[in-house]
């Protein structure tokens, strides 16, 4: 089963969810707004995508943390930490592939392979 994590209210999750379905792709929505972020997965996108990828420094969410705790993310466990207080900070969607395989953000040219 796909996953698609992020926040319902989120114009890019929705364009996700969507797209997903108009290509006949059953998927799960995962609502970090309600359920949390799961910290074993976190990890595991961490190190599937990279957490300079996995963080959206461009967000309303990003620019309104004070300086301080902008530069204490300086690296995978800092950033870690920083997106499971402040779910908003990851970029979305987050996508769980079949076969485990793990994106950040709508992108149709890379999800294809996907199909």
């Amino acid at each position: 089963m796909i996953t698609v994590y992020g926040i319902s209210n989120c114009d890019t999750v929705k364009k996700a969810r969507i797209w997903l379905t108009e290509h006949s792709k059953t998927h799960e929505f995962h609502d970090f707004k309600k359920h949390g972020v799961p910290p074993t997965e976190l990890a595991r996108w961490t190190d599937a995508v990279g957490w300079e990828n996995l963080l959206n420094r461009r967000g309303t969410t990003w620019r309104q943390l004070n300086s301080e705790a902008k530069l204490a993310v300086c690296d995978s466990i800092s950033a870690q930490a920083l997106m499971l207080v402040h779910s908003s900070v990851i970029k979305r969607p987050v996508i769980d592939w079949i076969g485990g395989d793990v994106t950040v953000g709508f992108d149709t040219n890379a999800w294809e392979k996907h199909l």
